[in-house]
């Protein structure tokens, strides 16, 4: 299939930003609008954005308060030294007397006037700049805390979420949120409180100066105010949209990186370099344009302002320069005016090339607050029961359930209805996408069923807190997951507080010790992001030490031996015997080894239960050829029909 380029689908994403905006100026029902929206997917105001952020800084509020006050005390210390030019110009220069008001009074000799005039100048400064950087500085402190809030909050929400949605936001999604939409959160501090807080107290004292000095002057230089409001209301409107799609467009390509890297073995084994690099570049082109397009729209707005201002600034000095002539202000006034003018509109260039800044960490607040918001998985009732490992049996019962994986139409499981005894070990059989491992993360609770209940010890699952049942499951799946550290601690995983004995002692059940003595650093051997520096044999035996070192009360093994030799495979299943013996355990089995050593066997056909029985029973029983046993073991029942008796 022919690849659209970045080209083509720029100009489809401009053609849906022009039919979201036309559908937000029609009238909706917003009713079936909220049915059709993902509940994670929220539309919010900026006001409703600010005040959520000021709920999230709450505690930081004491170094907010704090930079905030010397703010204030730092910027009317800058206004004070403007009014120096009308001292020099008029009263020292042009030996004019004090205005009525000033409580200040100057030596009679001009070069001393000048010298305590400069003093004056320069303290102020010197200590303008020392209260602000002072308060500077409690605002980045404020800044960064609150990113490691932030960081902290989305990062306990997301491990949390149901499966279903953490499959959709993807590991480099998940990056993406964590690392750039907090640090854009953090910077609200600045763009969304720090500098506009400048700008009002700047603005309100030069304002109040300049209708001191002329209030028909400080009128018309304040004209421009509801000009700059609605100007930067209706951009705000059209540039944070496209500010939260460019993160989106950085999570997806994130996501893309984090998973090509991820099966780099794929890619290499067909040969897809090129592609991968080419798609990889594709979607960096995409959102490249989308960006280009929000630094026009962002650099349009200053260059307008940018040529307003200096217009309106000679206009200000035209009419001051004629009431001058006019003498109806001394060219102290004059100068003192288009210095305060100045103080004035820099505020207001600061803010515009700001706002960009501002919606930007709006939308990284917006796309947080709605991962936020998700639920959580399977949250527990207000009455959860909290499980004592010591007192739980580890009887299961299945209780008629049907399941349906969330947006699918089929249910993967239906009218499944099982009795496990504690300490009973059950095989589950049969063809790829018969319900195995569905059945088995109904059991470990990582999903509840569509309908019908299970049940441990009598009480549903439903009514247990899952950490404390979670804590009773060892899970060891088929592809084995190791973090990037230490032999000991993927093992120490399943019991952080493990003596080494116990280490060692799991490792020699797993029959992982012999190998990992050969290794030349031993259990203190790196084994690389997802356990790379190991073999697949090896790491499952890692996995199988990490599930015994748990004790668990519950054993789910998803083929825990299919990466292995046949000799490795023997050890690890005599020493799964002594493992498996008084717990309660599920397995997931291919191999006519792993069958024979269950209690019962179960077999799984199109998501309902064909046979159950003991391994010979069930095997004579779906002795036919066709059947779903005959698609797992082949092999057997080649011997079986070669030698029937």
């Amino acid at each position: 299939m022919e690849r659209k380029s970045s080209r083509v689908r720029y100009a489809e994403y401009e053609q849906s930003i022009r039919a979201r905006n036309a559908a937000r100026k029609q009238p909706q029902d917003h009713s079936a609008v909220k049915r059709q929206k993902p509940r994670h997917v929220r539309s919010r105001s900026v006001t409703e954005l600010f005040f959520c952020f000021l709920k999230l800084l709450r505690p930081q509020t004491g170094r907010v308060v704090f930079a905030l006050v010397t703010l204030t005390i730092a910027t009317v210390l800058l206004l004070i030294p403007p009014a120096a030019t009308k001292l020099v110009i008029d009263n020292i220069l042009g030996n004019q007397p004090l205005p009525d008001g000033w409580f200040i009074s100057l030596p009679s000799d001009p070069l001393s006037a000048l010298f305590m005039v400069g003093i004056g100048v320069v303290v102020i400064v010197v200590a303008r700049i020392a209260i602000e950087v002072w308060g500077r500085w409690q605002a980045m402190l404020a800044a960064k805390r609150l990113e490691l809030g932030i960081r902290k909050q989305v990062f306990q929400k997301a491990i949390r979420l149901p499966m279903y949605r953490v499959y959709e936001l993807k590991s480099g999604g998940a990056a993406s949120i964590l690392r750039a939409d907090v640090f854009a959160v953090g910077e609200l501090v600045n763009s969304m409180l720090y500098n506009p807080w400048r700008a009002i107290i700047q603005v309100t004292g030069s304002i109040a100066i300049l209708a001191w000095v002329n209030w028909m002057l400080a009128a018309g230089a304040l004209l421009v105010v509801p000009w700059l409001y609605f100007s930067i209301s209706m951009w705000v409107a059209r540039i944070r949209p496209r500010m939260k799609d460019i993160r989106q467009r950085r999570e997806k390509i994130d996501a893309m990186a984090t998973e090509a890297f991820g099966g780099i073995r794929v890619i290499r084994s067909f040969a897809r370099e090129d592609r991968e690099t080419i798609r990889f570049i594709s979607f960096s082109h995409l959102m490249a344009r989308q960006q280009l397009k929000a630094w026009w729209m962002r650099t349009g707005m200053v260059l307008m302002w940018e040529t307003i201002l200096p217009l309106g600034l000679v206009g200000l000095l035209t009419v001051g320069g004629w009431q001058v002539v006019s003498q109806k202000l001394t060219v102290g006034d004059l100068t003192m005016f288009l210095v305060y003018s100045l103080v004035l509109l820099g505020p207001v260039t600061v803010l515009i090339r700001t706002a960009a800044t501002l919606q930007d960490g709006l939308s990284g607040l917006d796309r947080i607050l709605d991962l936020l918001e998700e639920p959580k998985e399977l949250s527990n009732s207000t009455n959860a029961i909290r499980l004592q490992t010591d007192q739980v049996q580890g009887h299961i019962a299945i209780d008629n359930i049907s399941f349906r994986y969330p947006g699918a139409k089929d249910f993967a499981l239906r009218d499944i209805s099982l009795t496990v005894e504690a300490g009973e070990t059950i095989a589950l059989i049969g063809p790829s996408g018969a319900g195995k491992t569905t059945l088995c993360n109904l059991v470990a609770r990582f999903y509840d069923p569509t309908q019908g209940r299970i049940l441990l010890d009598h009480d549903d699952l439903r009514e247990l807190d899952v950490a404390s049942f979670r804590n009773l499951l060892g899970i060891v799946e088929q592809d084995i997951f190791l973090f990037d550290g230490s032999i000991r601690e993927n093992i120490e995983y399943g019991a952080a507080r493990a003596t080494d004995a116990e280490i060692q002692k799991a490792a020699e059940m797993a029959g992982a010790d012999v190998f990992i003595r050969e290794l030349p650093e031993g259990f203190e051997t790196q084994v690389g992001e997802r356990g790379v520096k190991l073999s697949g044999g090896q790491r499952q035996r890692i996995a199988i030490a990490r599930a015994v070192l748990k004790d668990p009360k519950i054993l789910i093994l998803d083929e825990a031996t299919s990466n292995l030799d046949m000799k490795s495979e023997q050890m690890v299943q005599e020493a799964l015997e002594s493992v498996i013996s008084n717990r309660t355990c599920f397995i997931i089995a291919h191999r006519l080894s792993t069958i024979e050593r269950a209690d019962r066997v179960v077999v799984l056909d199109h998501g309902s239960i064909r046979e159950l029985g003991d391994s010979d029973d069930v095997l004579q029983a779906s002795g036919g050829p066709n059947s779903p046993v005959a698609d797992v073991l082949p092999d057997q029942f080649a011997n079986t029909h070669r030698n029937p008796s």
